[in-house]
């Protein structure tokens, strides 16, 4: 399906700032859909045909919708859209119609100009539709919505609405059904639904909301006074016309999210309209995940420092070994302990550690210049990756790191004697097919030795990327002789849970 950009730039001829307005309606239209009770349909003209065509859409959470099907992409035109080119002709709110009928389910139509701020231009009509079916009783909570939502679609018309986004915010909370208050030009509440009601009594309101200054109540509950102030700063914005940033509210251990928005319809101030929601719950969770991520990070640290630990006293103890076999294999099990630690680092170091994942290329390239420093004496050689391993779970990154630790030190140290090539290299290729990574491990050396057999090598480094890639990583290892001389080591290692 098209996007809303798509649609307008494919089928109109409207500037780049009035396609960014209607972004930013359809991402906070869903107030004014829920308060209304309707669908909001977004349609722009299509000039050349006398068309409009749809090209957003939004469903209310708080009443039945009033179309099944999805209306975006949908081009009408004749006596479906009189209403449509009424609204643009005369710049005005358009509720005269009489309900339509779908069937057996009546509706009815209503549509707003929209406006960029300061501009005259109607640039699309906003289609209200309310399924009439499933009309709810007008109570006290009913009326307010209604009401509130005819103050919007004014604001909509004059083209005050939506707000300017804040950066860093998204529209998913909070929204009508976590609480609304409505303030009067004074700030005093005229109206508190029950939700709203609910999360000032968390915050310690034993009162009810109604008659009280909100700004004065909110700024006098928050525990901290500075915090309080910015509350009570915020809400006055809005009451003088801005759109403050939203607020998290903190008192007597609880949370209340708060975005305070303007009503101001014909650029008149009457008021606020404020949305609160209790987060309590998912900020105690979110606590929780915060230290739980501490926590894992630091014992990622830890295994880190003890493991540099382990490899310094092999270190140590290597230079006191006066037999040369015994000094290389424990330089090896330096270089094999220091891989290992490698990837603890990178999980201490990470921001999101709960999903224990690694960016592992950087892993790579390390092993791969820890290899080339230890290389044959002589000659140096050219370690290079292409394609990128990306993101791996922890539980593949210890075991696979450890590998090609192995074997870029094999290919270094052995796959080059007795003489080496004029531009002696190794290279790390990787590409993933069916969550499944393919990794390459090639040289352009001597090549591997007649009757070679992966199976049968009695080499402990061998023995070490054998068990690891079919053992740990369940996946598949070969080497074998390169086209055009040399060795290369395939590996075949799938990417699904463990």
């Amino acid at each position: 399906m098209s996007t809303l950009r798509d649609l307008v730039e494919e089928h109109t001829s409207l500037e780049p700032d009035d396609i960014e307005h209607l972004h930013r309606l359809a991402g906070d239209w869903q107030i004014v859909s829920d308060l209304s009770f309707a669908d909001l349909l977004m349609w722009v003209p299509i000039e050349v045909r006398g068309e409009y065509i749809c090209v957003a859409q939004v469903r209310p959470t708080t009443a039945g919708t009033a179309y099944q099907d999805d209306q975006v992409g949908r081009i009408a035109g004749g006596p479906e859209v009189a209403h449509l080119a009424i609204v643009r002709q005369q710049g005005r709110i358009w509720r005269e119609g009489d309900p339509v009928w779908y069937g057996d389910m009546p509706a009815r139509h209503e549509a707003i100009p929209v406006r960029r701020p300061g501009q005259a231009k109607v640039i699309a009509v906003v289609g209200r539709d309310t399924n009439l079916s499933t009309a709810r009783t007008p109570a006290q909570l009913e009326l307010n919505y209604l009401t509130t939502a005819d103050d919007l679609a004014q604001m909509i018309a004059d083209g005050s609405w939506p707000p300017p986004r804040h950066p860093g915010e998204t529209t998913s909370a909070p929204r009508i059904g976590d609480g609304l208050v409505r303030l009067d030009a004074s700030g005093k509440v005229t109206y508190a639904s029950p939700n709203a009601q609910s999360a000032y009594r968390r915050l310690g309101l034993a009162a009810h909301l109604v008659g009280e200054s909100l700004a004065e109540t909110t700024g006098r509950l928050v525990d901290d006074p500075l915090e309080g102030a910015d509350a009570t700063d915020r809400i006055q914005q809005a009451l003088h016309g801005e759109a403050p940033a939203r607020k998290e509210l903190e008192a007597r251990g609880a949370t209340v999210l708060m975005r305070a928005l303007p009503l101001m319809p014909a650029g008149v101030p009457i008021g606020a309209l404020v949305l609160v929601r209790d987060i309590t719950e998912v900020r105690r969770r979110d606590r929780q995940l915060m230290t739980k991520d501490a926590t894992i990070r630091e014992i990622h640290h830890r295994v880190k420092n003890n493991l540099q630990t382990v490899a310094a006293l092999l270190r140590l103890q290597a230079r006191r070994v006066g037999v040369p076999a015994a000094r290389h294999a424990l330089e090896e099990s330096v270089r094999r302990v220091a891989s290992i630690a490698l990837v603890h680092e990178t999980l201490s170091m990470s921001s999101e550690v709960s999903d224990e994942a690694v960016e592992f290329d950087g892993i790579v390239d390390r092993v791969a210049a820890a290899a080339v420093e230890v290389g044959a004496a002589g000659f140096s050689v050219a370690v290079r990756r292409e394609g990128d391993f990306g993101v791996l779970q922890a539980e593949i990154a210890t075991p696979l790191v450890m590998v090609l630790n192995e074997l870029l030190q094999n290919a270094v140290e052995h796959a080059f004697e007795p003489v080496a090539p004029d531009a002696p290299e190794v290279v790390v290729s990787v590409h993933r097919f069916r969550k499944q990574l393919h990794v390459t491990v090639a040289d352009n050396g001597c090549g591997l030795p007649e009757g070679f057999d992966l199976d049968s090598s009695e080499r402990l480094g061998l023995q070490i990327v054998r068990t690891l890639a079919t053992g740990e990583l369940r996946g598949t290892i070969e080497l074998r002789r390169r086209a055009g001389g040399g060795t290369e080591a395939v590996m075949v290692v799938p990417l699904a849970k463990r």
